[in-house]
């Protein structure tokens, strides 16, 4: 069983730290594809306490959720280092784990099938509270960006500004749009990991029960759907303005 637990401790901090290794190349390359000379998002969207939640793909955030949980396990020193560790990472990765070993994991924190679900129904019902609240935060950056780009098509219109005060004034807002674009993706991925998840259960003769579950993850697509739409809405009507 030790022996078991000493394997898996290691598999998880082999895997944060070549994660790390590969996200600090990514940090310094950047990935901005709109160039370096791109202006950042609204500092909505990278500052407060749930520009974290989606910025980042689930792999990166995994790792680095991950890296910070298990080295307080190792700084803690508790008396089974190695659960701890195992427990860190599954708490900080969830579902970005992928779908096999995150069902792995609950299925062997909750042997009972009832508290088992009941954890995934908590999983997803919490990612999609941050959802919503992210969904809350770039529904005001969307509404004034739209907002803006009415303004743009005015002072163009009238001749206040030129084509190139209007394409630094646009620049903004496409920075805002790829900001969200990469979000409304991670948070595609988070529901397409919890659907794969329940694939995984089904298989291996989970059934009916799993509906309520079903339906929460629904839900939660829907909110990114609607997310989706808002962010399309945005760059339809900021490509009315040409520029040539």
């Amino acid at each position: 069983m030790m022996r078991s637990l000493l394997a898996s401790s290691r598999y998880m901090m082999s895997f944060v730290l070549i994660a790390g290794v590969l996200l600090t190349g990514c940090a310094s390359t950047g990935s901005n594809s709109l160039g370096m000379g791109a202006p950042a998002p609204d500092p909505r969207l990278t500052q407060g306490t749930d520009a974290q939640f989606f910025s980042k793909s689930g792999y990166q955030a995994c790792a680095m959720g991950a890296g910070a949980a298990v080295l307080a396990c190792v700084l803690s020193n508790p008396n089974n280092k190695a659960v701890c560790m195992i427990a860190a990472g599954v708490a900080a990765c969830g579902v970005a784990m992928g779908a096999n070993y995150y069902v792995d994991q609950r299925r062997s924190e909750y042997a009972d099938t009832n508290q088992r679900l009941q954890k995934y129904n908590s999983d997803v019902q919490l990612d999609t509270q941050k959802v919503v609240m992210r969904t809350a935060t770039a529904q005001q950056v969307i509404d004034d960006d739209k907002v803006q780009v009415e303004q743009i098509k005015r002072d163009l219109a009238s001749k206040k500004i030129d084509k190139a005060q209007a394409q630094k004034q646009i620049a903004s807002i496409d920075s805002n749009i790829e900001q969200l674009r990469l979000e409304v993706k991670n948070m595609q991925s988070k529901v397409t990991g919890y659907n794969d998840a329940m694939k995984v259960e089904r298989s291996q003769g989970a059934g009916p029960e799993l509906q309520q579950i079903d339906a929460n993850i629904a839900k939660m697509n829907q909110k990114v759907v609607s997310l989706q739409k808002e962010v399309d809405g945005l760059y339809s009507q900021r490509s009315a303005i040409t520029l040539g």
